[in-house]
């Protein structure tokens, strides 16, 4: 018997090209799976086949758990002290085994071994081909709608089945059985059942990688395209860049008559493509984003990572776009985030800047309206500035003479260390759960502090916009900030 096992196995794995291993593991995970039934209960057993022979052992094990957390399975685990009886040098998570008789495989239920068997053979054919497919490094899948799955839609490729989900197809997209399809792939689920493949449509990597199939000059590394926003099925930008002056990059991805560009949108259900020239310059890569609006002023706010973009009334309703759709994918691609507005709003929020800096210098400084305007003037914005900027570019202000520079920077300098100290005695009153929470800096709590945010709860309870107006911080790391905060009140 033993040697026709060891022929079946032999057959078996010439027949599916899979490794002999694997189908040893399989028959030992049948002869496993039918002596467990003798036993009973949870027992954990454990068959080895010899691999030249095909005898076989079978062995019964009890995992080592620690003393104080007690038995959760009698049939296949020991207390640690227990197990030291028998092994001394014995440690928890280790396993005991003791020898049992083995079962004869001709009192296995036939059938029963035959299906783990071929189970196990069938994983392993599926784990070989998607290894197989994985290593051509193929990064967009082309096959062939094959069925519907909750939803979802199996797309199969030669032997290897990918999933596309009904949150990563385009909108409105109607895909039937048999049609043709693209997608990429975003990765692989091992833990999902069925085609593991994962697939999608809708995500910005499927529109940068159709791009890199239609213009031959992003494969050839002469251009790049630096990012990518979308609203799938309907508009989206990219942002190019070209490492060659030779190259225009708008033009070499438009194409020809717009030939490119075009077979992109074909696929992607007509979605409308802008294609926006990168710079390093954040101020003119967000002018060239909010096309086709004209920008006519941009004041950039570093610490926000935000910019005020001011456009004329005729450009306002582009800029902003149906639904806010064009700021949305502007900001997206840039990663600022972008405030539009017209030019009588930024006079008004100017206007208010202004007087807060006035009452500033006014207030910490000791000084009279003319003096603060005449700073004001001078582009002082900050105590930080009046304090620290150069004593000789202060002395080239007409209106100062070398004692007035003096009294200032020292009243800008009392003035920080009062508010320094204030600072530090509201940081002292928040809460230890508060700085625990995982992502929240010496830097954030001190802004927070500044907010009135004490405690844990205090930021559970925030709107994700009161948090980036407080923090200075973009709209997804507040989001998930803010939930983090939350995570107690769901697990107690």
């Amino acid at each position: 018997m033993n040697r026709e096992m060891l022929m079946l196995v032999d057959a078996i794995s010439r027949e599916k090209s899979v490794e002999r291993d694997v189908v040893f593991g399989a028959v030992e995970a049948a002869l496993a799976s039918a002596t467990k039934k003798f036993y009973g209960g949870e027992a954990d057993i454990r068959v080895s086949v010899d691999r030249e022979s095909g005898d076989y052992e079978t062995f019964r094990r009890w995992h080592v758990v620690p003393n104080e957390a007690g038995l959760q399975n009698p049939d296949s685990e020991i207390l640690l002290f227990e197990a030291q009886e028998q092994i001394a040098d014995i440690e928890v998570d280790d396993h005991i085994e003791e020898p049992v008789e083995s079962v004869p495989i001709g009192r296995i239920g036939a059938q029963a071994a035959k299906q783990v068997i071929l189970q196990k053979i069938r994983d392993a054919e599926r784990e070989q081909l998607l290894n197989d497919f994985m290593s051509r490094g193929e990064k967009i899948m082309v096959g062939t709608v094959k069925r519907l799955d909750k939803g979802d839609i199996i797309v199969e490729s030669g032997r290897v089945e990918g999933r596309l989900r009904r949150n990563e197809m385009i909108a409105k997209e109607n895909l039937r059985s048999g049609d043709r399809v693209r997608a990429v792939i975003l990765g692989v689920d091992p833990t999902q059942r069925g085609p593991q493949i994962m697939l999608s449509r809708s995500s910005p990597e499927f529109m940068k990688e159709l791009f890199a199939q239609e213009v031959p000059e992003i494969e050839q590394g002469l251009l790049e395209i630096k990012s990518c926003a979308r609203d799938s099925g309907s508009r989206a930008k990219i942002a190019v860049l070209s490492h060659d002056r030779r190259v225009d990059p708008i033009g070499t991805c438009v194409g020809v008559r717009g030939a490119r560009v075009n077979a992109v949108t074909t696929e992607l259900a007509g979605e409308r493509v802008d294609i926006v020239l990168w710079s390093e310059d954040p101020a003119q890569f967000v002018i060239g984003a909010l096309a086709p609006a004209n920008v006519q002023s941009i004041v950039v706010d570093e610490e926000r990572h935000a910019m005020d973009v001011v456009v004329d009334e005729e450009n306002l309703a582009i800029a902003i776009g149906r639904g806010g759709q064009n700021v949305r994918l502007a900001s997206e691609l840039t990663g600022w985030r972008i405030n539009i507005m017209s030019a009588e709003e930024s006079a008004a929020k100017q206007e208010q800047e202004t007087e807060g800096t006035r009452k500033l210098f006014i207030e910490k400084l000791d000084v009279d309206a003319e003096v603060a305007d005449i700073l004001i003037a001078e582009g002082f914005t900050s105590l930080e500035e009046v304090a620290y900027v150069p004593m000789q570019e202060m002395l080239e202000i007409e209106a100062f003479d070398e004692e007035t520079v003096t009294e200032l920077r020292t009243r800008a300098k009392d003035a920080l260390l009062t508010l320094e100290i204030a600072r530090e005695e509201k940081v002292e009153e928040v809460s230890q759960d508060l700085r625990d929470l995982e992502g929240v800096t010496p830097e954030l709590i001190a802004k927070l502090a500044d907010g009135g945010i004490h405690t844990r709860d205090d930021l559970a309870d925030l709107a994700v916009d009161e948090l980036v107006e407080i923090a200075a911080m973009d709209e997804s790391a507040a989001k998930a900030l803010i939930m983090k905060a939350r995570e107690h009140w769901f697990n107690t």
